[in-house]
């Protein structure tokens, strides 16, 4: 036998209360306004009105203290964000103060994929075609290409738009330091080491913390102790490890368990940063703590490497989305919002967006729940 039972929403408590506290008002006044002489079995309910009135307020606090329990059980808002204990001085930060960790040595223009160039190559041997189908089939890119370009290869001279390349970031609030987290899972190594060497070349010393590389369950042996020896020459960048692999949320959530930057930055093992690309999502996780931000995102030819530069001119930019079986795409802004942005300093307001690269204040990405652990593999948690 299966019991039913009724369920009364939060709403028609309330209604039900505020009734029957208007009943109890009308009882008090009709009460009140009786002669007792004239109906003598009301001589008691007359001198019992303090306990009606009182039995009335009593109702009003009991339906006043029983709302929070009727309502759904969602997190407490955010705290107030509090005033960095750094102090801080007025005006903006000079370039000295945003001067990277490290300098890149000198770079040789001839050499292959120098300044975000396309590796190229017109005789290949078997021996290297070989190389090169194998690195495919691994990796789905030309590791060989990657193998053969510079760990520390610049990308370029600046070609952001002048709005951006001009851009002041204030000292009050200041900056938050941020620790970027990198999982890995048997990749190649120097497109893992190419992604380190480009945080560590164009991040402001005095913002990043540290870089955390999480291998998930890596087999292959240059990423185990060989990887551990190399890093160390590093500083700040050392590597956490999953003893079995559990997938890209779970890894995830391991760096930033043993994160201690004030901000959370998400970057995938295959990637190159350009000029300037932390202090705007530093800058807008400052102004606004709640705020998840997501850098604009350029592309690395598969095959060649070519890093397609930002233009100053003529950007047509995106932003991700999703329908109602929540599958993510990517839709062009709409006129309301381009109309709304300035420059292109402006940020770009957007339902969701691309996983792999982003930025979210630590203690906002604890207080909302952090990732699913229960998500094993990629391809939903940034919609989650």
């Amino acid at each position: 036998m299966r019991l039913f039972r009724r369920r009364y929403s939060p709403l028609k408590v309330a209604l039900a209360g505020a009734v029957f506290v208007l009943f109890l008002f009308i009882l008090q006044k009709d009460v009140g306004s009786k002669d007792p002489g004239e109906e003598p079995w009301l001589r008691n309910i007359v001198q019992g009105k303090g306990q009606v009135l009182g039995l009335m307020l009593g109702a009003v606090r009991d339906l006043r203290d029983s709302m929070p329990r009727l309502q759904i059980g969602a997190p407490e808002p955010p705290p107030e964000p509090l005033p960095s204990a750094r102090s801080c001085l007025p005006g903006a930060y000079t370039a000295a103060e945003l001067r990277p960790l490290m300098e890149r040595p000198p770079q040789d223009p001839a050499s292959p994929g120098a300044d975000g160039k396309a590796f190229k190559k017109d005789r290949w041997t078997p021996e290297e075609t070989k190389e090169k189908e194998r690195g495919y089939e691994k990796h789905c890119f030309n590791a060989f290409a990657s193998d053969r370009i510079s760990l520390q290869r610049a990308l370029g001279p600046d070609s952001r738009p002048p709005e951006c390349i001009d851009q002041k970031f204030k000292r009050c609030p200041p900056l938050p330091t941020t620790s970027v987290v990198i999982v890995f899972h048997n990749e190649a190594w120097s497109t893992l080491l190419r992604t380190v060497y480009s945080v560590l070349h164009s991040s402001p010393a005095r913002l990043l913390r540290e870089v955390i590389l999480v291998d998930d369950a890596s087999t292959d042996e240059y990423l185990k102790e060989e990887l551990d020896r190399y890093v160390e020459q590093l500083q700040i960048v050392r590597v956490v490890r999953q003893r079995e692999r559990k997938g890209l949320i779970t890894a995830r959530l391991l760096g930033a368990s043993v994160a201690s930057g004030e901000v959370l930055t998400f970057l995938d093992a295959h990637c190159e940063c350009f000029h300037g690309w932390l202090e705007p999502l530093l800058s807008r996780i400052a102004e606004e703590p709640t705020a998840v931000v997501s850098p604009d995102i350029a592309t690395i030819d598969l095959n060649t490497f070519e890093f397609s530069k930002p233009v100053q001119n003529g950007k047509q930019h995106s932003r991700g989305n999703f329908d109602w079986s929540l599958t993510f795409g990517w839709e062009v802004i709409p006129a309301r919002e381009r109309q709304r942005r300035k420059d292109e300093t402006f940020p770009i307001k957007s339902p969701t967006f691309a996983g792999g690269l982003f930025a979210i204040s630590r203690s906002y990405f604890e207080h909302i729940g952090s990732y699913d652990d229960q998500m094993e593999i990629w391809g939903g948690e940034n919609v989650e």
